[in-house]
């Protein structure tokens, strides 16, 4: 089935953003490398260190945009999200639904910017 979108909307606002069903439910690993689907990363060679900050926070920021409930719940590590929430790479929309469901993630926003 195909998707109208107005000529006054816009892609973005079309993206369907997944959630999980609940912060708890986040149980991916704290440390080590995790390979991850092309619908997340199309690179030849998708492996990231989760121990690595760099590499963290760009499967994190991918994994939030692009991730299946599934796949954030086995990738996603509760706390290592909620540490890092404030600075990933989102767009403007899916940072909205996330915090719009999840309101401990607004808060950790709010805390940075004040």
């Amino acid at each position: 089935m195909a998707v109208v979108v107005s000529r006054s909307s816009r892609f973005e606002q079309t993206i369907p953003y997944q959630t999980p069903g609940s912060l708890a439910d986040l149980r991916g690993p704290s440390t080590g490398r995790v390979r991850v689907r092309p619908r997340i990363d199309t690179s030849l060679d998708p492996v990231y260190d989760v121990s690595d900050p760099g590499d963290r926070w760009g499967l994190y920021s991918a994994v939030v945009r692009s991730g299946l409930r599934r796949e954030q719940e086995t990738i996603l590590n509760r706390d290592l999200l909620l540490a890092g929430w404030a600075d990933l790479n989102l767009p403007v929309r899916c940072r909205a639904i996330w915090e719009s469901v999840f309101p401990e993630l607004a808060e950790v926003s709010r805390r940075k910017v004040s």
